[in-house]
């Protein structure tokens, strides 16, 4: 299974008395984060399914993500992606799609680089991941913990 992950474009400041989950993204985050999901396309990203945190610059992302990509199914919404989640409880839900031969995970930090440490069987790694970022993950056991090989990381000032 290739496993996508993708942080969310740049967002909305946070506002007092206004919850962190109603952030959107800023034109100026939509419109860098197409340019990065274009270059994404040329590297033959193509979904199969794309799970989503709830959250509204997340869901904002994978929507952008769905239009670029091509991708035309219901989106799949899902708190194992919310910024403060389990990589292991992420991990039980991308185990129950392990039919899905390309999978996209939309979120947040500090979720994206845990995960993305965790699939590499290497939960203490540090990865500097930006807003806008795509790592691709190349998953081929599904037991208790993943062993992943990492492919490739788009980082949004390369990609632009």
């Amino acid at each position: 299974m290739q496993i996508y992950l993708l942080r969310h474009g740049i967002a909305e400041d946070a506002r007092p008395g206004r919850p962190d989950a109603e952030r959107a993204l800023t034109p100026e985050g939509s419109k860098r984060l197409r340019e990065i999901l274009k270059r994404a396309r040329t590297a033959e990203v193509v979904p199969s399914v794309i799970v989503t945190s709830p959250y509204v610059r997340a869901r904002q992302t994978a929507e952008i993500a769905a239009d670029i990509l091509g991708y035309t199914d219901p989106l799949v919404p899902s708190t194992a992606l919310i910024p403060m989640a389990s990589p292991v409880d992420t991990w039980a839900e991308v185990r129950s799609l392990r039919s899905v031969p390309n999978l996209l995970l939309v979120g947040h930090e500090p979720h994206m680089s845990g995960m993305t440490g965790f699939l590499l069987g290497t939960p203490e790694l540090a990865v500097d991941f930006k807003k806008g970022a795509l790592v691709r993950i190349d998953v081929f056991e599904f037991g208790a913990r993943p062993r992943g090989v990492l492919k490739w990381m788009m980082a949004p000032k390369l990609a632009l």
